[in-house]
């Protein structure tokens, strides 16, 4: 009997410091996308499930979506989507703000953003029509640098 009360109280006393120890533990950030970004993309593309011409767009994080919904709309604001993204990180930290996209054939697919001094950034949910494209056709990633919105290229 007394070696099972022994058990029961090492068991909670294990639970208690494990719960103690992930409330210390500091989360890791979601997506690290602060400000809004320019960008000039030189060809046609897809972001989520829409489809824009080459040209000069706009990214930012769609208020109250608990920063897992971003919006790309052209810089004349005739044209704009939604796109589901989730937090990631950066192989290196990339020194300028960039947004990075998968190359399928001549298709262009928006994949990560990233803020320039920042290894944490936001990865594209697939779309599904990114899903039903041929991964065997992944030619490479093409990187497209941005900049925060409202300040000038260097």
């Amino acid at each position: 009997m007394k070696l099972q009360e022994t058990s029961k109280h090492l068991l909670l006393s294990l639970f208690i410091a494990l719960v103690f120890g992930l409330t210390m533990y500091p989360t890791k950030a979601q997506a690290q996308i602060i400000d809004q970004l320019d960008v000039n993309v030189p060809f046609q593309f897809h972001a989520g499930n829409a489809k824009f011409p080459a040209g000069q767009y706009v990214i930012r994080f769609v208020d109250d979506s608990d920063q897992s919904y971003m919006e790309i709309s052209s810089a004349d604001g005739r044209t704009s989507a939604l796109f589901q993204v989730r937090a990631t990180e950066a192989n290196s930290t990339p020194a300028k703000s960039e947004l990075i996209f998968n190359k399928y054939g001549n298709r262009y697919f928006l994949a990560k953003l990233f803020e320039g001094g920042s290894g944490s950034g936001d990865e594209v949910i697939e779309s599904r029509y990114e899903q039903r494209v041929d991964k065997a056709t992944l030619e490479a990633q093409e990187h497209v640098p941005a900049q925060r919105h409202g300040q000038q290229g260097s």
